[in-house]
């Protein structure tokens, strides 16, 4: 009874995975790794050493970090004694593991790794709540801006080395702050509207206006006041001199303070060739409350934006659009010193691999369910039949490739028909064909194949070479 009862259950599980989660295979893993790759080698090209942390955290670590987006948290069950959380960010878990190491002075780190959030998913643009991010941070006491400029410079060779057309918002906290000071929002309700602001990118201003005054009180001329400043945006240098001279504005010190501080990144980001990727964007917010200095945003750019060298497939992508922001980050000077009472400043970007793979993917032009390997020779065999299949001589032609690092196969067949073994031979740009008698020559045929669209000419079986220099031949060709 108990058996049935089993297996009745078994019977009506639901085959799917969690919501806003999916499962990886074939070309879309290709693709992600080569993001991972991408990103990882500018990494290492500005000195980032790789760190891992667990993928759950106490939840005290967790908590109050991400102002409203808390309630997105993952918490796990009470296991052992100890509440646990699955992770938001790479950030907070970063923090914690420079306040649990005292002798790290400056490091620049990066890490790829899962991340999760209950939000409201969308899988067509990228918005998942199992998802990849992949972070890059300089933490220690530097000379002001300098790493916050190269922070921005390796968001631009990221881009660049993906072929993604991006344009940088930016903001400073401390002017946001400032500015929402001038206009009359009290402190205790400064992260509420930072958080409404925020959605400026998604929302028109008088819905963001309504959130302010009707669900979270504040006086309709105070948010009139913050609308004339979160309206500007446009060239970093122009919109710092329009708020410098701005005598009401600049008159508070903490806007002084965040204008200092973009006075400074100018000369920087113009030395590494950044300055015209950036976009000053005064309704740019970043909802997370550990945001203490600048603070940045990345979008692709339309696909009227694009420049005449750009692919066509690149223009005309409408993805681009509808996925929002493909990386982000800022200054988090504060949060180290919340886990202990050494305080160390800190500067970092998170790229959004699912939404950069989601526009990656649309450009490729991959045809739905089919799916590729990543091999460079297909070991075949030919014969009449009275051959034995060449079976051995097949596996020897593949270990010898193997050994060279040459991605390999064969088929799993004693005695495989040739037409077979062009058919399964799809998409690999190389075929080895053996025969008995070339063989006791010491030779074999090396053959390209139709560039992955089916069409071979069997009859064609190659060039003859020696089998020693068949490794040689196989790189020169790939």
């Amino acid at each position: 009874m108990a058996t049935s009862e089993a297996k009745s259950t078994r019977s009506n599980v639901q085959l799917k995975t969690p919501k806003g989660t999916r499962d990886w295979v074939g070309p879309d893993l290709v693709l992600r790794e080569h993001i991972f790759r991408t990103v990882s080698d500018v990494f290492k090209r500005h000195g980032g050493t790789p760190l891992d942390t667990p993928v759950f955290e106490l939840r005290g670590i967790l908590t109050e970090k991400y102002g409203e987006d808390s309630r997105l948290i993952y918490d796990l069950e009470d296991q052992g004694g100890e509440l646990c959380s699955l992770r938001y960010d790479l950030t907070v878990p970063f923090a914690r593991w420079l306040a649990m190491n005292t002798n790290i002075t400056q490091i620049k780190r990066y890490q790829i790794a899962k991340v999760y959030r209950r939000d409201q998913p969308a899988i067509a643009r990228g918005r998942l709540r199992e998802f990849y991010q992949c972070d890059f941070d300089i933490a220690g006491v530097y000379d002001p801006m300098i790493p916050d400029a190269e922070v921005l410079r390796v968001i631009i060779e990221v881009f660049e080395a993906l072929e993604l057309e991006v344009s940088i918002k930016i903001n400073h906290r401390q002017i946001l702050d400032g500015l929402f000071a001038v206009a009359g929002v009290p402190d205790e309700k400064v992260r509420l509207i930072s958080s409404a602001v925020d959605k400026l990118d998604k929302a028109p201003w008088d819905d963001v206006k309504k959130e302010m005054v009707e669900e979270k009180g504040l006086p309709e001329e105070v948010a009139d006041r913050i609308g004339k400043y979160v309206g500007l945006n446009g060239d970093l240098r122009k919109i710092l001199e329009l708020l410098q001279s701005d005598e009401t504005l600049s008159g508070n010190k903490k806007v002084q303070a965040g204008l200092k501080d973009m006075g400074l990144l100018v000369p920087y980001l113009e030395a590494l060739d950044v300055i015209d990727k950036v976009s000053f964007d005064l309704s740019l917010a970043r909802g997370l409350d550990y945001y203490s200095g600048v603070i940045y945003e990345v979008l692709t750019k339309p696909p009227s934006q694009y420049g005449p060298g750009a692919p066509a497939e690149a223009k005309s992508d409408g993805l681009s659009s509808q996925v929002g922001s493909i990386a982000a980050g800022g200054r988090y000077d504060n949060l180290v010193g919340m886990f202990g009472k050494r305080p160390m400043p800190c500067i970092g970007v998170s790229f959004g691999v699912d939404r950069i793979f989601t526009i990656l993917d649309a450009r490729r032009g991959k045809k739905a369910g089919v799916l590729t390997r990543e091999i460079d020779v297909y070991v075949m065999a030919f014969g009449g039949k009275d051959t034995d299949g060449l079976l051995l001589e097949r596996m020897a032609i593949a270990r010898q490739l193997w050994n060279a690092g040459i991605r390999a196969e064969f088929a799993a067949k004693v005695k495989a028909k040739l037409p077979q073994q062009f058919k399964a031979a799809k998409d690999v740009p190389l075929a080895v064909i053996i025969g008995q008698d070339e063989l006791a020559d010491g030779l074999v045929r090396l053959k390209v194949l139709g560039a992955g669209d089916g069409e071979t000419d069997e009859k064609d079986r190659g060039q003859l070479i020696s089998k020693d220099n068949l490794v040689t031949e196989v790189k020169k060709l790939l």
